[in-house]
């Protein structure tokens, strides 16, 4: 059951659903989420069930504000308060300790908690609205089953869980990649996940490097979207520089078919059977598109998706993740 999110009496429908222990589809700048109240192990658990979802795999938190860290985490170390301060509401996740006895089943059992505030109008109304009625944050991972595309409409949570879900339409999501991950429990800042957010940027708000996972000598805290194979279509996806594409396209000619094309580059195929789509020249608007292009790639039921490997600026760190993993899944 998809509702107009900024309809106050959907946002009503969907606390009422909260609060009764039920799952909503909830919009965010990134992506949509499978959101249930964070506090109420029971209802998290559901969240895992119906993904598919390893329950020991950990939830971000999605909280109202700033003052919501409190009820979550145990510790917030000053240059992760620099980082909420910059960049809060917005796509960036914190990892910080736990408070002991809260959110075990969003925390997947560990000792570390993973929160971020949306900046999505209906996102920010309906955990403004959870928390008057006692809901401290809501458990939301990607409403998608465990290890496949995200969504970033509403129409794509309905295909993905039915129309007994209940879901907030706030559009389409204008970041279109899961928000960047930060590891903020090791005294120095470590990116778990790129996101949209700048690295440099990072490093001058929080006054420090930001370190890489494979600079700790532990193993990092386990986080959302951080598994090798990731974010997968139906079909096969392989990432190719230009020219393979070109030779790719001429050795097939007529006869390709079966196949969808994403790339930069000007490509041409005398094949009718293919699909060729342009991938934008900026970073932002290749994640937006992202997701929402190997969707449609999946409904044309192609067996095949080649996609541009993405130049290797930081600027297209987020993208290049979430194709990797992709093609880490054929």
């Amino acid at each position: 059951m998809i509702l107009p999110g900024d309809a106050p009496a959907s946002i009503a429908a969907a606390v009422d659903a909260l609060t009764a222990g039920q799952l909503v589809g909830l919009p965010t700048e990134t992506v949509y989420g499978l959101a249930a109240d964070a506090g109420n192990d029971t209802a998290v658990h559901g969240i895992y069930a119906a993904k598919g979802r390893p329950a020991d795999h950990p939830l971000i938190v999605h909280v109202a504000d700033a003052q919501g860290v409190a009820a979550f985490a145990a510790d917030v170390p000053a240059f992760a308060q620099r980082l909420i301060d910059a960049f809060w509401p917005g796509p960036l996740t914190l990892i910080l300790p736990r408070r002991p006895g809260v959110a075990n089943g969003a925390a997947g059992g560990h000792a570390t908690i993973g929160l971020r505030c949306p900046a999505h109008p209906v996102a920010h109304a309906l955990l403004a609205a959870g928390a008057a009625r006692g809901i401290a944050g809501l458990a939301a991972p990607s409403a998608n089953r465990f290890g496949r595309i995200s969504p970033t409409t509403a129409a794509h949570v309905a295909q993905e869980f039915g129309d007994d879900l209940l879901v907030l339409d706030g559009g389409a999501c204008q970041v279109g990649i899961e928000s960047t991950i930060i590891d903020c429990t090791r005294g120095a800042p470590v990116l778990l996940r790129p996101g949209q957010i700048d690295r440099t940027r990072i490093e001058q708000v929080a006054r420090a490097r930001l370190l890489s996972k494979e600079e700790l000598s532990e193993p990092d805290p386990q986080a959302p979207g951080t598994l090798l194979a990731h974010y997968a279509p139906r079909a096969k996806l392989r990432l190719m520089n230009a020219r393979e594409l070109r030779t790719g396209l001429e050795l097939l000619g007529a006869d390709a078919k079966n196949i969808a094309v994403w790339a930069r580059a000007p490509l041409k195929s005398a094949s009718s059977q293919l699909i060729l789509r342009r991938m934008p020249d900026d970073a932002d608007t290749a994640a937006q598109q992202l997701f929402a292009v190997l969707r449609g790639f999946d409904d044309a039921q192609v067996k095949l998706i080649w996609v541009e490997t993405p130049p290797g600026d930081a600027a297209w760190d987020g993208v290049r993740d979430r194709l990797a993993r992709a093609a880490a899944s054929a």
